[in-house]
Formats: C-alpha cells, sequence, structure tokens
C-alpha cells in the first residue's frame, strides 16, 4: 500500500514538473490559438535552432529573435524587431498570429503591433513554424504543400547568411534579399553596411556604406566571384554552390555538401563579410579571412585603368602602356585614374586594327558596364570585341570545365587588383603598343637595304649568341641536371617582364612573377647587369639549391643564361615572405600564435636539413625574416642561397675575409673575424624567433632604456621574469603561454654570446616539440648592457656595421 501510495505521488509530481516544461516550450507551430511570450521558446523539429526573447549584452532592450540551440554561445542569426526594440516586457507582450489578415505579429504590452509581416493572402488556418533551417515560415496549416509559404524569414535576413537563403533579387516582383549589419556589436538595430547582389551588367556582391560602394567581388566565373580566389574556403570546408540567373529571378546560393558542423556568414558591423564555423573541440566560432580582406579591397583605389597590388611599396599603378590622368607618383592621386599611352584605331563603321594583351592572375573588373553570352567561345568574343568601338577588354565568363562564355567591358575598368590564382582578362591596346605587333605602314617606309644589313648583322650576331648560350647550357646540364629554360619561355612568361608582373627588387636585381605554357606559375629572378651580385653568388646559388628537397626550402625549377642575362626561376609563393606579414601593424594580425609557431618549427626543420641531412653541409649565411617565404598555407621556406656555403666531411665551419650577410642576423663570431659555421645560422634563427614572437625588427629595435637590441631587451625581460612582455600585443588572445615561453627561451640559447653555447639545430628542433628541462641561457652576443662586442683596434671591425647582402634581393614572393 506504501510502495503504490509512493507511485501515486511520484507520478503527480512528474506530471507537474511535465506541465511546467510545456509552458516554457511551446510546439514549434504558433497558431491563432496559441502565442509565444518572454519566457516560453520555440525549437525547430531537428533542435538545431530555437526563437523566444532576447537581450544583447548589456543591454535591457528585448528583441524576439532566432539563435542556434545547441551550442553554449548564444549567438542570434535574426531578429524581428530589431528597428522597434522593446523596453520591457510584460505577460501582454507576445508574438502572435492576429486575426486580422492571419499576419504574424508582435505585440507590445498595451496590445499595439511593434512589429509584423505582409503575407502574400489571406488563409483560414495559418501556422507559423520554425524549421532546421533557421527559416520562420509562416504557412496555410491545409495546405498540403508545406513549402507553399505566405511569408518567411530568409526573404528578410538581418545581417547572416545562412545555407538556403537565395541572396538576390525576384525579377518580377521587385524583391530583394539583402543584409544588412548590426549597428554594433551588441546593438541588433540596422547598421550602415549592407550587403547586395548587384544584378547591373553581370551579377556581382557588393558592400556599402550607406549608398557609397565600398567593396565589389567581381563576377561570378562559374566557381566563385572573382575577387574571392585567393581567400578561397580552405579544401576541409566544401560547399555546393551557384548562381542562378533567368527571367524570373538572379540570385547567389550555398549549401554545405559534408558534414561540417554550423557556419554562417555574417556582414559585421564594421562591414566585413565574413565566415564562422563552429569548432566543437573548442568551443567556440573560428573565423575565416573576410572581405575586403586588405586595403586594395577598397572600391575603385587606383582608378580606372589602374591596378590595385597590395604586396608593392607603391601599391597603385596603371595597366601596362597607360598613363596616370594627373601625371601621379603618389598612390593616393592615382585615385583619378589612368588613360592609354596611345588611343585605340577604331572608327564608327566598326574597322580596327587593334589588339589585345592579356593580363593574368587579376580580380576582374567592376561589372556594372558589361555585357554577357553564356555560349560564346573565347575566340568568338575577341571578335565581337573588336567590332565594338566601346569595347574595352574582355574575359571568358564561366573558367569551370575548360572554360566558356563571354564577358565583356565598356568604358573604364575600374576596381582591378592583382591576387594569387587570378583570372585572365584581355585588356584593348592600339596596335603599336602590343609586343610582336608591328605596324605595316612603318614596316613599308623602311629601307630595303637598311633592312638587309639589319637581317644579316642580326642572324651572324644570333648564330653566334646561340653557339655560345648552347655551350653554357650543356655544361649547366652536365655539372646540375637542372633544367634550362629559353629566354624566350621567361619573356612569354613574364608579358615580356612586364611592369604588372614585377614581385620586388633587390641587390640582385628584379623578381617578377610568370606563368609557363602548362599554366605553372613562378618566381623569375633577374640578375641585374648593376648588381652588386655577380656569376659568382648566381652559380652559388644554382649549385647550393639544385642538389637540395625539403619541404622548408623554396624549390629552384632551372635557370636561364641567355648572353648577359642570369635568370633562376623558382616556384611561385603567393604569401611573399615572413618580414611582409610580421612587421606589418594590420597584416601581423593574420598570424595568431598556432601559424607563428608553425613557421618558427618550419624554419628549423628546415636549416636542420641543411646543416645535416641533406647530400651537402650547407650553411645559409643570411638566414633572415625576408629570405623565409610562406606558401598558400603559411608554411615557411628557406630562400635566397647567393650567400650559401657548402662543407667538405664532417667540416662544421670555416673562415672568409669577405663578411656578407645582413646586419642584425650575422653572429658575433662571423662580423668581427669572419668565422662562420653552422652556428651561425643557429643565431640568425634565434634572432628570427625573437621577431617572430615579437612581432618587431631587430634592426630597428629600440627600447628608452640602454638595451637597444632585441636579444638583450629579450634577455632583461627574461632575467626579471617577465619574457611575456615581449609578446606581440595581436596575438594576446591566442597564444599558448608554455609554448611562447619555451620559444623565448630557446630563441636566447640561440644568440649567446659564445657559438659553443649554442645549441645546433638537431637540438633545436628537440627543445621545440618536448617539455625536457632547457638549459639556462647566457648573454647574447651584442649584448649593449656590458662592454661592446667590438674591439675598435681591430682589422675586423669594420665588418661589424657593413653587409654585402644588406640590398640583395631577399624575396621571390610577391611585393
Amino acid at each position: 500500500m506504501e510502495t503504490l501510495l509512493l507511485l501515486l505521488l511520484l507520478s503527480v509530481f512528474l506530471l507537474s514538473i511535465s506541465n511546467i516544461c510545456l509552458a516554457k516550450h511551446i510546439d514549434n507551430l504558433i497558431s491563432r490559438t496559441q502565442f509565444l511570450k518572454d519566457g516560453d521558446t520555440i525549437i525547430s523539429k531537428g533542435g538545431t535552432f530555437e526563437m523566444g526573447f532576447f537581450s544583447p549584452t548589456n543591454s535591457s532592450n528585448r528583441y524576439v529573435g532566432i539563435w542556434y540551440k545547441q551550442i553554449p554561445v548564444q549567438t542570434v542569426v535574426w531578429v524581428a524587431n530589431r528597428d522597434a526594440p522593446l523596453a520591457d516586457t510584460s505577460s501582454s507582450t507576445v508574438l502572435k498570429i492576429t486575426k486580422l489578415g492571419g499576419q504574424l505579429a508582435l505585440l507590445g504590452d498595451k496590445g499595439q503591433p511593434v512589429w509584423s509581416v505582409n503575407t502574400s493572402r489571406s488563409v483560414q488556418n495559418p501556422v507559423a513554424e520554425l524549421l532546421d533551417s533557421g527559416n520562420l515560415v509562416l504557412r496555410d496549416a491545409e495546405d498540403e504543400n508545406p513549402e507553399n509559404f505566405l511569408w518567411q524569414s530568409f526573404d528578410h535576413p538581418t545581417d547572416h547568411w545562412l545555407p538556403g537563403v537565395k541572396f538576390g533579387w525576384n525579377i518580377q516582383t521587385g524583391h530583394e534579399i539583402f543584409f544588412t549589419a548590426w549597428k554594433g556589436e551588441n546593438d541588433p538595430a540596422s547598421g550602415q553596411y549592407t550587403l547586395h547582389l548587384d544584378p547591373t551588367g553581370y551579377p556581382q556582391y557588393i558592400i556599402k556604406n550607406g549608398t557609397t560602394e565600398i567593396f565589389s567581388s567581381g563576377p561570378w566565373n562559374g566557381l566563385y566571384f572573382s575577387a574571392t580566389s585567393s581567400t578561397r574556403i580552405s579544401p576541409l570546408i566544401n560547399f555546393q554552390h551557384g548562381m542562378v540567373i533567368n527571367k524570373k529571378e538572379v540570385y547567389v546560393w550555398y549549401n554545405p555538401s559534408n558534414n561540417l558542423g554550423l557556419f554562417r556568414f555574417v556582414v559585421t558591423s564594421n562591414g566585413i563579410l565574413k565566415l564562422w564555423v563552429w569548432e566543437d573541440e573548442m568551443k567556440q566560432w573560428v573565423s575565416n579571412r573576410g572581405q575586403p580582406s586588405d586595403t586594395c579591397g577598397t572600391y575603385g583605389l587606383c582608378g580606372g585603368n589602374g591596378v590595385c597590388n597590395i604586396y608593392q611599396f607603391r601599391i597603385c599603378v596603371c595597366l601596362d602602356t597607360f598613363l596616370p590622368n594627373n601625371n601621379a607618383t603618389a598612390t593616393a592621386s592615382l585615385s583619378q585614374g589612368c588613360h592609354r599611352r596611345k588611343p585605340l584605331s577604331c572608327q564608327n563603321n566598326g574597322s580596327s586594327s587593334d589588339g589585345f594583351l592579356k593580363y593574368s592572375d587579376i580580380k576582374l573588373p567592376d561589372t556594372k558596364h558589361s555585357w554577357y553570352d553564356e555560349s560564346m567561345s573565347l575566340q568568338e568574343c575577341e571578335r565581337v570585341c573588336l567590332r565594338n568601338c566601346s569595347c574595352m577588354a574582355y574575359s571568358t565568363l564561366n573558367i569551370s570545365n575548360g572554360g566558356s562564355g563571354c564577358l565583356i567591358w565598356y568604358d573604364d575598368l575600374v576596381d582591378i587588383r592583382t591576387i594569387p590564382n587570378g583570372q585572365d582578362i584581355y585588356i584593348r591596346l592600339a596596335a603599336t603598343e602590343i609586343p610582336g605587333i608591328v605596324n605595316v605602314k612603318n614596316k613599308i617606309l623602311v629601307p630595303c637595304l637598311s633592312m638587309l644589313v639589319v637581317i644579316v648583322l642580326a642572324g651572324v650576331s644570333l648564330y653566334l649568341y646561340f653557339c655560345k648560350s648552347k655551350r653554357k647550357e650543356q655544361m649547366l646540364k652536365q655539372e646540375l641536371e637542372l633544367p634550362i629554360f629559353d629566354w624566350s619561355t621567361i619573356s612569354r612568361a613574364t608579358n615580356n617582364f612586364s611592369e604588372m608582373n614585377k614581385l620586388g627588387q633587390g641587390g640582385f636585381g628584379t623578381v617578377y612573377k610568370g606563368a609557363l605554357d602548362g599554366g605553372e606559375e613562378i618566381a623569375v629572378k633577374r640578375l641585374s647587369k648593376i648588381s652588386t651580385q655577380g656569376l659568382e653568388e648566381f652559380m652559388n646559388e644554382v649549385i647550393c639549391i639544385a642538389k637540395l628537397q625539403h619541404r622548408n626550402l623554396v624549390k629552384l625549377l632551372g635557370c636561364c643564361i641567355s648572353g648577359e642575362e642570369k635568370m633562376l626561376i623558382y616556384e611561385y609563393m603567393p604569401n611573399k615572405s615572413l618580414d611582409f606579414f610580421i612587421f606589418d601593424q594590420t597584416r601581423k594580425k593574420l598570424l595568431d600564435w598556432l601559424k607563428r609557431f608553425n613557421i618558427i618549427n618550419g624554419i628549423a626543420r628546415g636549416l636542420l636539413y641543411l646543416h645535416q641531412d641533406s647530400r651537402l653541409r650547407i650553411i645559409h649565411r643570411d638566414l633572415k625574416s625576408s629570405n623565409v617565404l610562406l606558401d598558400i598555407d603559411l608554411n615557411p621556406k628557406i630562400s635566397d642561397f647567393g650567400l650559401a656555403r657548402s662543407l667538405v666531411g664532417n667540416a662544421t665551419g670555416d673562415n672568409t675575409k669577405r663578411v656578407a650577410g645582413t646586419h642584425g642576423y650575422i653572429s658575433p663570431e662571423y662580423a668581427t673575424h669572419g668565422i662562420f659555421s653552422v652556428k651561425s645560422d643557429v643565431f640568425s634563427f634565434g634572432v628570427l624567433v625573437l621577431e617572430i614572437v615579437s612581432g618587431k625588427r631587430n634592426n630597428e629595435f629600440s627600447n628608452e632604456d640602454q638595451y637597444e637590441t632585441l636579444p638583450g631587451h629579450a634577455w632583461k625581460l627574461y632575467k626579471e621574469g617577465e619574457s611575456l612582455k615581449l609578446v606581440d600585443e595581436h596575438i594576446f588572445d591566442s597564444y599558448d603561454v608554455t609554448q611562447v615561453l619555451r620559444s623565448i627561451h630557446v630563441g636566447l640559447l640561440c644568440v649567446q654570446q659564445s657559438s659553443k653555447d649554442r645549441p645546433n639545430m638537431s637540438s633545436v628542433v628537440q627543445m621545440l616539440v618536448n617539455d625536457a628541462a632547457l638549459p639556462q641561457p647566457k648573454e647574447p652576443g651584442f649584448f649593449v648592457g656590458r662592454r661592446a662586442v667590438f674591439n675598435s683596434e681591430s682589422s675586423s671591425a669594420k665588418h661589424a656595421t657593413s653587409s654585402l647582402n644588406e640590398v640583395t634581393m631577399s624575396s621571390l614572393g610577391p611585393r
């Protein structure tokens, strides 16, 4: 009897609990007989999303919104009354379907509508339902088609572009689906930044600040928008996505094609379109690089016919054979654009002797003034453009499946930039401006006799040159088994060494980006005729690196010797060099601690290979941040072996009267006595580690006290137990304290004054990845807290402040 009584009491208790739960979580449907009040929530049938009242952080305003249900961080993806917040709520404040017209409305405490929706038609039995996609829909409960919506929130998004949302235009109704950022991080009100699909010309998406366009994606090319080719999402994140263009609608869509978990595109309150992915192990959202991603993302920054190149010191330049409209020499003034050096020859009847010059690896221009045909071939596209005097350029419309379609631009070309893995465009020029095209009229005016003399002399010269070049090529091939490229091949690959292809310049000469006939991207290091380095350094680099293969060394693809021309052909590194990132106040933010630690370990493994594991024992002698290149995934690759030396047998060092290298990275024994060894590279590596951790350049480091070198400053902080003060402020929120302190400790061990005290690279690699106790470091070289390192009476002291390689070409990456 007592057992039955207990069971009865337990049943009553469970029933009470059940009723309480029903009061808190109603069905995922709202009908005319139901409503949502503050404290209640609706959960989607699959449990992914939840809807209810919420208040942002540090705000007492109440909003109705939708957020993810299963994650601990409340992430609101849609807000109903974003511009009509409720100061407070009471039992009379509800979200319900009204009897009048069957509308969904948010009613205030006095019954007045605060927010409501306009439905396509009135029905007798409307219901509101939260779908597992995050879409709030209003539909007719009696309609057999559950997707025949009267209204849906996906047609009226706020700042989130969720999978399944059609981003674009309904041409028949004129309704636009676009996104508006929050006014602030904790203020859902409509902000000043909006994201639109612009259907003018060929569709592209744009970001606006009010009415001012601040970013243009360029056209959709069948795979992605033109501007996003350099910032595409990781291959691990796969999308089914595309653009639909027909007489009824124009829109872009995307859906996940594998089990990615949760992810979302957001227009942030500062005008950036970002992708966020939920990392379940980390229990936080992780963002992908957004758009606009850098200064060159600013719409129209370089004006009409100007090109933005973030890797150059002067980021705005004119297209080849174009001149600034106002003879501009500064970046800012180039915003007025550029004009052709020679006018086009097109006539009113459509006849023309103009031609086209191909530009590669660019973000295609703004397409507001464009025309397209989806079925036309590229050759037909050229003919159509040539017949129209207003046509300024053309390109392939769809690059998938081998390429198809035609896209044509009219008027000035606006918002062009260079990007890794960009697209090709053919820009119209006067025939005389295109390499290889000779004007027939000029040819007729040349006296036949003069031409004959020129041809004979040229023939003799070419014959002698050909024989000489062939002998050099055969010698190199026999010695190195290294591919030898023809001058014509490299010239063609670099657009005749065009300024548009220029990546950088230094003491060696100039580095150009190129693409071989098969499409392989290359970096061409061209020896300058006035270079401080000559054939010795050129051959040294070829001999040293040709026989080295390691994932953390830049790969030499071949060389070219043609007359006085000497060139090295390397694999192309799209992310330039390490110094381009860590010493720039904006770009260094892209290197969190995980990426920096990966770079430190990669450099260490590359040096270990050079010192111990390669066929030759190599001492680099010029290891520095600008000689560490970064690939597409920011993995480091050691480059520039012009000063490297190989050692015979078990030798670990040598000496020289010709001290070469870069001030700030040279070890004390090498600078003062010309003694170099594997420990010289270890010293340079230690300086690099401290630079990577601190984000400060050793050569330019300054401090208020007497410690004027970066190693000296790090040493002082280490002795005071304040090593974390060395850490770059841009990675404060992301670093692993143990890894950072260990990296600083290893860096100080590497820069010790005596080479005997420094560890070898085998030990360094182990120190970085293991947690064994580390020896205590001694004072670093060039430590100015005590007596000067250099003896003023030493004949070698002059080497301390000079460097043969101070101005050598130190980067093969884009400038």
